[in-house]
């Protein structure tokens, strides 16, 4: 009995040192406040189409798609750096790898998808007539029958005004939009057919104040296009996927209101 005492305190006792000498459980590092971004993307525009990309006084890209583009960098996790680049650089860097995302007015074109792919639609400026302030044309189309509207050659514009004024108005084009416009300041058209936001810029400034904007608004798929999106690589379909489930709760929970609110007067989408 005795000895079977001691063989039990024996073993209590070396229980003990062994528990003294084994290092205490280290707890696991605390969560951040805020997880890490899951992936780093860099972000190109051209940053030379007002309101939509520009150039802020420091230099760094801004704007409407810009606030766009960081709230969906925001929503995927992403780490996202944006540059400014050339128009005619963006999508071969896109397909060099040196840029991961466009957002930079690109409209959804067949050409285009040939080459690379696209986001869900994220802005579409509608097309718009513009002529001078009493003018008596702003309602129905039938209005403009037998004037003379001004457009930008080779546009989308231009094709529209042919499929629907080709034989009840005169269709002036000019070399470019802003041509058309100035030939309505100085009367030489009735009206001007165009792009709505840049039609809309042009009333609010000096050269503009002649004119306002008239009529609805003009949609057309078939001839003034899909729309703008973001352009990416086709073998980034996660990556897409994500964008587009991030521009989707924008729309739905008010955020891409808010944003656009800041800059148009009329909606974009």
């Amino acid at each position: 009995m005795t000895r079977a005492l001691l063989a039990l305190l024996c073993i209590a006792i070396t229980s003990v040192a062994l528990a003294q000498q084994r290092p205490p459980a280290q707890r696991p590092p605390p969560k951040p406040a805020f997880p890490p971004p899951a992936f780093k993307l860099t972000v190109a525009t051209e940053a030379a189409f007002p309101p939509f990309n520009r150039l802020d006084a420091k230099g760094l890209p801004a704007g409407f798609e810009m606030e766009l583009a960081l709230e969906i960098c925001q929503r995927i996790k992403a780490d996202c750096e944006f540059v400014a680049a050339k128009w005619d650089a963006l999508i071969p860097g896109l397909l060099d790898r040196r840029f991961d995302v466009l957002m930079s007015s690109i409209e959804i074109t067949a050409e285009r998808r040939k080459r690379i792919a696209f986001s869900r639609r994220y802005y579409q400026s509608p097309g718009a007539f513009v002529a001078a302030h009493g003018s008596s044309l702003d309602g129905a189309p039938s209005l403009l029958r037998n004037k003379k509207i001004g457009v930008a050659r080779d546009t989308t514009h231009a094709d529209w005004l042919d499929k629907s004024f080709r034989r009840s108005a005169t269709i002036r084009r000019f070399a470019t939009a802003a041509e058309a416009r100035q030939a309505l300041a100085q009367g030489e058209v009735d009206a001007v057919f165009g792009d709505k936001v840049q039609l809309w810029l042009w009333v609010q400034k000096q050269d503009g104040a002649c004119c306002e904007l008239i009529g609805q608004d003009v949609k057309d798929p078939a001839t003034l296009g899909l729309g703008v999106a973001a352009g990416l690589r086709k073998d980034d379909v996660k990556l897409r996927d994500e964008i587009n489930r991030a521009i989707g709760t924008m729309l739905s929970d008010g955020t891409y209101k808010r944003f656009a609110d800041r800059y148009f007067p009329f909606p974009v989408n």
